[in-house]
């Protein structure tokens, strides 16, 4: 496969400091591992890049907390691994964060689908190479054309929402984005278990 992983494609206004919202670093934490345990988020071992993120609302209104970039190899995590996302601009390719790691490089992305909804609380970005190819085209995919972490991926999930099911699915393959899956929800729980219920072989 090739490896487009793990890079932050955006400018990243990083305050390092530790992050706010402990409560959300333990739902995070709670729901993380059997996506790890599930080897939905891991790491590419021959090449040492990790892949697969995780995010949920908090703070103030438009604020996330998501995983930490390259932080996909740990079995366990606290809240030296996770930053708020205080503030983004798609169209100027720009994410500011707080926190102890650096967001995600996939926080783009996120920040522009909680942006679709307000009821949208959380989102998980996996992998799995299976779910990829079973699922390309089958559930909403974006286009091959256009790789992760970009205004453009933030305006293909726009896309999908208005012009396919993915408002019911809430699942999408990233089809620019080798093995990459998203679910979003309501909740954490909603978002990690539908994923898993995929992965299961559970889903309708």
């Amino acid at each position: 496969m090739t490896i487009d992983e793990g890079v932050v494609k955006y400018q990243s206004f990083w305050t390092r400091a530790p992050a706010p919202h402990a409560a959300a670093v333990d739902e995070l934490e709670t729901w993380r591992r059997p996506l790890y345990d599930a080897r939905l988020i891991g790491e590419y071992e021959e090449h040492g890049i990790g892949y697969g993120n995780i995010s949920v609302r908090c703070g103030e209104p438009g604020q996330f907390m998501i995983s930490g970039t390259q932080t996909g190899h740990l079995a366990t995590t606290d809240k030296s691994h996770y930053a708020v996302v205080t503030s983004w601009n798609v169209h100027g390719n720009r994410v500011c964060c707080v926190g102890l790691s650096q967001a995600s490089s996939e926080a783009m992305t996120h920040a522009a689908i909680y942006q679709l909804d307000q009821h949208i609380g959380a989102i998980v970005h996996v992998h799995s190479a299976g779910l990829w190819q079973r699922y390309m085209n089958k559930l909403p995919t974006t286009s091959p054309d256009v790789p992760y972490g970009t205004p453009e991926m933030a305006n293909e999930f726009r896309r999908l929402y208005v012009d396919t099911d993915f408002r019911r699915t809430q699942l999408a393959v990233m089809g620019g984005h080798e093995d990459g899956i998203l679910s979003y929800g309501r909740s954490l729980e909603e978002a990690a278990t539908r994923v898993l219920d995929l992965n299961a072989g559970r889903r309708e």
